[in-house]
């Protein structure tokens, strides 16, 4: 059954996602993050990685049904956790389009523990399924990325909407979000020895950062721009670290996963 809910819910995220974006529950994801003008707010090309993340979550939900999977135990452990995850993706998404920000927030943070727990179960898996590091780990890692940052994202656009500080110089409080968000990113990457998907997903996200950022008049936007490179550039030379610090270490390595 609980596969089943994978399924149904890796199916209802793009659709959902569709619908959002047409106008369905509100104003689209970008016209409401427009609204609320952020120092962390990304461009708004990077949101095109929820097509593939949307993609590659699709066929791990087909992939966990099918096969020896079905008595798999770690892909077993992790269909309740990738489900809830889903289900908190594709909730999250009418919910920000009806301006619904504190139910958004802990959506998706509740939605990140699920993926980060889902990529940290198969991480630690040394009896790997053949194909799961392409057809589970990688979908639920990128998902996992995306959402670690996005929630930040997410808090910064809540303190705007509501005031919770300062609109005019958010930089003192911005910068204090980007290092909890730099210091999940690193613990997480660490606890799973370098997790290349995960830091990929991540990576792109601040990239965006700092490419909306560099163009952005908002005072401080320069000095947050450079913040979001600079712990790409240290989440990336983490990774490279741990990858060969661990090279026979956990699934990460290609090599382990026929």
């Amino acid at each position: 059954m609980t596969r089943l809910l994978v399924l149904l819910f890796a199916i209802a995220m793009p659709v959902v996602g569709w619908l959002s974006n047409t106008g369905t529950f509100g104003p689209d994801n970008g016209t409401m993050s427009d609204r609320y003008p952020t120092l962390l707010v990304a461009a708004g090309y990077a949101f095109a990685i929820w097509g593939l993340i949307f993609l590659l979550d699709l066929v791990y939900a087909l992939w966990q049904t099918t096969g020896t999977r079905k008595t798999d135990d770690t892909v077993t452990r992790i269909a309740p956790w990738a489900a809830a995850g889903f289900a908190l993706t594709t909730i999250w998404m009418p919910l920000f389009s009806m301006g619904q920000f504190w139910l958004c927030l802990l959506v998706i943070f509740a939605a990140t523990f699920c993926l980060i727990r889902c990529a940290m179960l198969l991480s630690h898996d040394r009896t790997p399924q053949e194909g799961q590091w392409m057809w589970a780990w990688l979908p639920l890692s990128l998902h996992a990325g995306w959402l670690s940052l996005a929630a930040f994202l997410n808090l910064a656009q809540v303190i705007v909407a509501y005031k919770l500080a300062s609109t005019t110089q958010m930089l003192p409080w911005s910068l204090i979000l980007f290092a909890l968000a730099a210091l999940m990113l690193l613990m997480v990457n660490l606890r799973m020895r370098g997790n290349i998907d995960y830091a990929i997903a991540a990576v792109w996200a601040l990239i965006a950062v700092y490419v909306q950022q560099s163009d952005s008049s908002l005072p401080g936007a320069q000095t947050a721009a450079w913040v979001a490179i600079a712990i790409a550039v240290v989440l990336v030379l983490q990774t490279a670290m741990l990858r060969r610090r661990y090279p026979g270490g956990l699934l990460p390595n290609p090599s382990r996963a026929p």
